[in-house]
């Protein structure tokens, strides 16, 4: 008997991993849920707890396959949403006036981290593959400015009402925002998916000559004319299960392994607003690997529509749920930038804007963005 090619075989044990690692994640989830973490066996859950974000990438990645972009971007910032909701909300249920600004601490990191380090890997990549990163200008445009207006109300505007003291929303400003939030999201959302789908997809599919070519390049095809097989009915609903749950004992490990991060943040001498930076760096890391993918077979507008779905997401979720759960929460809920992040929102936008113009970008470009994002990681450990 002929053992299969190598190749194959990584593709077979990666199978597997990812279909046994949600299960296992979920399983010692029940089994240190509650407890206080010795050092090590918190190693061990934040170690898992990396993995099931992997595993989850590769079954959001499975179904995002079959039902074709830009649905299938979709998919995937919805999902990494859920578990950026869920943690915020948990810790803040836990220590309401500890974490006042936790929400707005790792929604902001959210919106640096997709609109500056996830495009700019993906404008940087896709540029060295190709010397030129091309995307849709069209549908790029909107979802900056989508972000732009989430990011302003939500987040700028705190800092300068005055019917409450601080960067506080009162009540009424607070419905607003929220409602703001959800309505914008919505008018996306159907603009993506459904009047306006065509924005969102790369330039070189829109011009095909037929509904069906399109069709197949969408859900199957390359840009070197080959076509991969769209997984089966079975395989899609399997691995949205398994994402389900991988979802789950990623919210339940984090939130377990939360203190022992907070211990060590403070241990170091860190600001208290790294603890936000962190959740956002965790549950942003399967867009970033999905993006980073993308870019690298010069798909750099699923890239782009990953990186700013998942800001769109990650506001126009994320505040409505703080929002809600600030009923029962007996701290306050602080919102509103401090002047270096307004400054580096400001900066972020303007830059975007200019980027996203030419639909066109260089290496220039990508490095542009990354700066800016090394500038917030700088502020956020040194204020």
């Amino acid at each position: 008997m002929t053992r299969p090619p190598l190749p194959q075989m990584l593709t077979t044990a990666l199978s597997r991993w990812t279909l046994l690692l949600p299960p296992l994640a979920a399983v010692l989830l029940a089994l240190v849920w509650g407890r206080t973490l010795p050092n090590a066996v918190a190693a061990l859950a934040g170690l898992v707890l990396v993995l099931a974000v992997l595993a989850a990438v590769h079954h959001a990645e499975v179904v995002a396959h079959r039902v074709g972009e830009p649905l299938g971007s979709l998919v995937l910032a919805v999902a990494v949403t859920v578990i950026e909701v869920a943690l915020i909300v948990t810790l803040m249920v836990d220590s309401a006036a500890k974490n006042a600004t936790l929400a707005r601490d790792t929604v902001f990191a959210a919106v640096m981290i997709t609109c500056n380090g996830i495009v700019g890997l993906c404008l940087l990549l896709g540029s060295l593959r190709t010397r030129v990163a091309v995307f849709n200008p069209e549908g790029t445009g909107a979802a900056l400015a989508t972000v732009a207006t989430l990011a302003t109300l939500s987040l700028a505007l705190p800092s300068f009402t005055t019917s409450t003291p601080g960067p506080d929303f009162s009540p009424t400003q607070l419905t607003f925002a929220s409602v703001a939030a959800l309505v914008l999201y919505g008018l996306f959302v159907t603009t993506q998916t459904v009047r306006h789908r065509e924005y969102f997809l790369p330039p070189e599919l829109i011009d095909r000559p037929t509904a069906d070519d399109r069709h197949g390049e969408i859900h199957g095809g390359t840009h070197d004319g080959t076509h991969d097989e769209l997984p089966s009915t079975r395989e899609t609903t399997t691995s949205l299960v398994l994402l389900m749950v991988a979802l789950v004992a990623v919210v339940g490990l984090a939130k377990t392994v939360s203190p022992t991060i907070e211990r060590g943040v403070t241990a170091a001498g860190l600001p208290a607003s790294v603890m936000g930076v962190v959740i956002a760096m965790l549950v942003l890391l399967p867009e970033t690997i999905a993006a980073v993918r993308a870019a690298k077979r010069d798909e750099v507008q699923t890239g782009l529509n990953l990186a700013l779905g998942s800001a769109m997401a990650s506001i126009g979720l994320t505040i409505p749920s703080v929002a809600l759960a600030s009923i029962w929460l007996s701290g306050p809920l602080v919102l509103g930038l401090g002047a270096s992040h307004l400054v580096l929102l400001a900066l972020t936008v303007a830059v975007g804007t200019l980027t996203v113009i030419p639909g066109r970008a260089t290496p220039l470009q990508g490095g542009v963005h990354l700066s800016v994002l090394a500038g917030y990681v700088v502020l956020a450990v040194s204020p």
